[in-house]
This record gives C-alpha cells, sequence and structure tokens, in this order.
C-alpha cells in the first residue's frame, strides 16, 4: 500500500480521495471523501509525529533518539503545527523551557539537588 498525497506531482493542486475499498469484503464506495487534518502533513512530519507520540511528548526522548537538539525539534514541532493550520502559541510567563531542561538535567546528573533545582525553578520564574 501507498500513503495518501494531498498534494498533485505533476501541478501542486490540491488532491482528494474518491474511492474506498474494503480489505475484507472488496465493496468499494465512490465519492469526495475528507482526509482529515493529517493529510496535509509530509511523511517525514507523519513519521515525527509517531515518534512523539510514542515518547509521550518527551522531548528529551525525542533527542536522544533523533540525535537532534531540543531547538531542532521544538521547530520541527513548530513546522507540523504551522502544518495543521495552526500558530504555535506564545511563550506563557514564566521560566523559558530550554531553562528548565537544563536545570533538570543538572538534577539528574547529581551536580544539584533537589532542593538547589526547586530554588533555580522558582527564581527563574520570578517567585
Amino acid at each position: 500500500m501507498f500513503p495518501i498525497f494531498n498534494e498533485c506531482p505533476v501541478c501542486h493542486g490540491e488532491l482528494i480521495a474518491t474511492q474506498l475499498e474494503c480489505r475484507h469484503c472488496e465493496t468499494k464506495l465512490q465519492g469526495r471523501f475528507q482526509t482529515g487534518h493529517f493529510s496535509s502533513l509530509s511523511l517525514e512530519q507523519l513519521d515525527f509525529v509517531e515518534l512523539f507520540i510514542r515518547h509521550e511528548g518527551k522531548i528529551t526522548r525525542l533527542q536522544a533518539e533523533m540525535g537532534l537538539s531540543y531547538p531542532t525539534i521544538r521547530n520541527r514541532l513548530h513546522e507540523i503545527i504551522r502544518a495543521l493550520g495552526y500558530e504555535p502559541g506564545e511563550e506563557e510567563p514564566g521560566i523559558e523551557e530550554e531553562k528548565r531542561r537544563q536545570i533538570l538535567e543538572q538534577l539528574e546528573q547529581g551536580n544539584i539537588n533537589s532542593q538547589e533545582a526547586i530554588n533555580l525553578i522558582k527564581e527563574n520564574e520570578g517567585v
């Protein structure tokens, strides 16, 4: 089987699904069918979404598996959000995600204890 493409390889116009077939009884339906939001994603983006879900949205796990930096993974996620027709949200007030990640890495490596991590997070949030 081949994946569904959302763009014509000849003129780059939008493709639509016009036939569905049952694998079991071979019943065929013809018409114009919506393919869903994810049909607008490239195969590479769909692979990323699958990994993201498999790793429960934990960017550190994606970093380890993909060998990419945090900013690169975040940029790919933002590209996917835009491809789905949304705009990534503004940063929420509080500690920056990168700084939080650095503090948690220091804690994990034993460079600081849990109380020091809490204090650093509070300092960076302005609490």
